[in-house]
């Protein structure tokens, strides 16, 4: 097996693509630039998919579940056993993600990495059992290399069976109690910027909490030594084996020619180690929504990303970018179905 398949090319845009998608914009029934980033969004996906007028009918939803070591240190507002249980809930259909799966009729991936419980077995869920969560990363690395390396696999399976489904768009999605703390250790590692600008409540922390979270991770950052650019290093000593799923399943993606819909803080930290794991992966995320964690903006910055939403959410589980595909979809809609001046006898301005 490629031990570093992370690297291979991804596809390239359709630049004919993306150009008729333009020169059809400038013909439809509106002022030029009226519809703002909707235009944008209908022009890149056109690139995406290799066509002047896409669609997102088959949308594949991915969810990571694993669980996190440093919760030991007193991180979270929940008890682990709280990502186990919400597996269960995933299957029950009782979740957001569940719902909005549902709504889109889009199609749910379920990928349990390792959790506290190794007997859990959930019909429906891939088990896969690298680990009982991940190691305490404020005092040991988080992953082994092999558990590593298989999740970065895990990730790039699943996003192979999204292709295999004919996906156009791809949406992952996380559950992992503590996983805040694991995306903040990288972000502020990744960004060079200290923890407690990053660290947020989470799940729900108070001030106190928050402080006591940085100071977790900026305890861990200095026993690991971590460099901005050693960002496979980095996911191995803080990340999250869901962390490294994301990343593995955003990379992959980009190599198959998937469009991704990347969700918020937990989701754009592993967009942000796939691009600066292999850069070409950039053009092939979109991103859907601003988050209330304070990293979340920081990260986006560093990506030069333009979320379509800003609601506050903080839900995890892919729940803000499944909101935003009926945006998305409408998106597509009006580029498509809009009449030209032409077709519809409307003057257009002068040249």
């Amino acid at each position: 097996m490629n031990q570093a398949w992370w690297r291979d090319a991804c596809q390239p845009l359709d630049n004919a693509a993306m150009d008729q998608a333009r020169a059809r914009q400038q013909q439809l029934t509106k002022p030029a630039g009226s519809l703002g980033q909707l235009e944008g969004l209908a022009v890149q996906l056109a690139g995406l998919q290799g066509c002047e007028r896409p669609v997102l009918d088959q949308v594949a939803i991915s969810l990571f579940a694993g669980d996190h070591g440093v919760v030991e240190e007193g991180i979270s507002a929940y008890p682990q056993a709280v990502t186990g249980q919400m597996l269960r809930n995933f299957v029950g259909g009782g979740a957001a993600i569940s719902v909005l799966a549902r709504q889109l009729q889009a199609s749910l991936d379920l990928v349990d990495l390792g959790t506290i419980d190794p007997e859990l077995e959930l019909p429906g869920v891939l088990h896969l059992c690298l680990g009982a969560g991940t190691a305490n990363f404020a005092r040991q690395p988080a992953m082994t290399d092999a558990q590593l390396q298989a999740a970065l696999q895990a990730g790039r399976d699943s996003a192979l069976r999204a292709a295999a489904k004919g996906a156009q768009l791809f949406i992952g999605g996380e559950m992992g109690i503590g996983n805040t703390s694991a995306a903040a250790a990288l972000a502020s590692t990744l960004l060079a910027c200290p923890a407690h600008e990053l660290s947020g409540p989470g799940t729900g922390l108070d001030s106190a909490g928050v402080r006591h979270k940085a100071d977790v991770i900026e305890r861990a950052l200095a026993l690991h030594g971590l460099r901005a650019d050693e960002p496979l290093r980095a996911l191995a000593c803080v990340g999250g084996f869901e962390i490294a799923a994301l990343t593995g399943a955003y990379l992959a993606c980009a190599q198959q020619g998937i469009a991704v819909l990347v969700d918020g803080f937990i989701c754009s930290v592993a967009a942000l180690l796939a691009v600066r794991l292999n850069p070409q992966s950039r053009d092939w995320l979109l991103f859907a929504h601003q988050g209330a964690e304070p990293g979340h903006q920081a990260v986006l910055a560093a990506l030069q990303a333009q979320p379509l939403l800003a609601l506050g959410l903080r839900l995890g589980e892919g729940s803000g970018a499944a909101l935003a595909v009926p945006l998305m979809r409408l998106a597509c809609a009006l580029h498509g179905q809009m009449a030209t001046f032409a077709e519809a006898a409307v003057a257009d301005r002068p040249a």
